[in-house]
């Protein structure tokens, strides 16, 4: 029997992965896909899939009567879509004796404790009564300024949450290159260390039916890696490519960012991946930061606190900042904006950000 490496992982599968030549959906490369997850399924390991292909599923049935902008155009051709691409997923399972459900979720839903929270007790559900979580941004409702960046994006805030030993992200192309991959002379980085800089080798150009790249794939790949979740960029594209990597007897090329040990509460995991929420900004003196940065867990004092920007309420997530206007991280606010502004600088106060809803890059 095959010996796999892990027992729960989330697996994003992109735009170029499931999409053809045309655009329309590739039901050939979305066959292999569901294949080899339900052969790793059958063997024990707990999948979650983050599927793009709802708009390509949709681009090539519905014919708007009129011209449409992005947006307009995402919200229709996914409404179609997903109909289509869930119903193909779940005929596939079916035929391979496999069940599966459909999570369609916003940006929104995870600034919400309690929503973020409902999510997972859904999909932790369902993976206890074997039942494959296919989970995809719900474009018929998001507009621009509360989209993901993409399905990186949102695999990267999945395997946080579900608290995945992996991501495997599959692409068209074989991870990260140091090089263009088009050049014969180039090869594929096959590790990456945390830490290492990898800025020489990124070009910023975005997927042919996707909104990403490998520029925002490897900033989730990184970020996720940080929080001692292993990461892998590979080819959706190759045969048995999923299975091949699980299969700890083989060596398969991809791009792997290996895990560090910065492990994080539950709570910590949710305000890390919040930044694109944040409210507010709180600036912070040198010995406020120095406090944070020392070995012994510190909580953020108004009375380490320079200056207060934007409007936030208690409970909202805002961004901090050290001296020289750095970002060094994110939390949880214990008071609104207001009272903030009220406190700054003074003495014996319960803190802004309290250690245990603070999180440090």
């Amino acid at each position: 029997m095959t010996s796999y490496r892990y027992k729960r992982i989330a697996v994003k599968v992109g735009s170029n992965v499931l999409a053809g030549p045309e655009g329309d959906l590739d039901l050939k490369s979305l066959s292999s896909i569901v294949r080899q997850v339900s052969s790793l399924q059958q063997a024990g390991v707990e999948v979650i899939l983050v599927s793009s292909g709802a708009v390509a599923s949709g681009r090539n049935v519905v014919k708007p009567t009129r011209k449409l902008d992005a947006v307009d155009q995402r919200q229709l051709f996914s409404a179609v879509g997903q109909a289509i691409l869930i119903n193909e997923y779940y005929s596939l399972f079916r035929k391979n004796g496999l069940t599966c459900g459909q999570v369609l979720t916003t940006k929104e839903n995870f600034q919400s404790r309690r929503h973020y929270l409902n999510q997972k007790n859904c999909m932790t559900l369902m993976l206890e009564n074997g039942i494959i979580p296919i989970v995809n941004e719900n474009d018929t409702i998001s507009v621009t300024e509360l989209m993901f960046t993409d399905n990186d994006e949102l695999s990267g805030l999945i395997a946080s949450m579900m608290d995945a030993e992996a991501l495997i992200i599959l692409s068209n192309v074989d991870g990260i290159y140091n090089g263009h991959p088009d050049d014969p002379e180039t090869s594929v980085i096959r590790t990456i260390h945390p830490g290492e800089d990898l800025k020489q080798y990124i070009a910023p150009e975005k997927s042919t039916f996707g909104r990403g790249g490998m520029l925002t794939k490897t900033t989730i790949a990184r970020k996720v890696a940080e929080e001692g979740i292993e990461v892998y960029i590979a080819n959706g594209k190759k045969p048995a490519i999923l299975t091949g990597l699980l299969d700890c007897s083989k060596d398969i090329v991809c791009t792997h960012f290996v895990a560090g040990n910065k492990a994080s509460s539950a709570i910590k995991k949710w305000i890390a991946h919040s930044e694109g929420f944040a409210k507010g900004e709180i600036h912070i003196n040198e010995g406020c930061l120095s406090a944070l940065l020392d070995k012994d867990a510190s909580s953020l004092l108004p009375v380490g606190v320079t200056s207060i920007e934007g409007i936030f309420e208690k409970g909202d997530i805002v961004k901090i900042f050290d001296p020289s206007g750095h970002q060094i991280g994110v939390g949880k606010a214990q008071y609104g904006s207001a009272s903030a502004i009220d406190l700054i600088g003074k003495k014996g106060q319960k803190p802004l950000v309290h250690y245990d809803y603070l999180y440090l890059d």
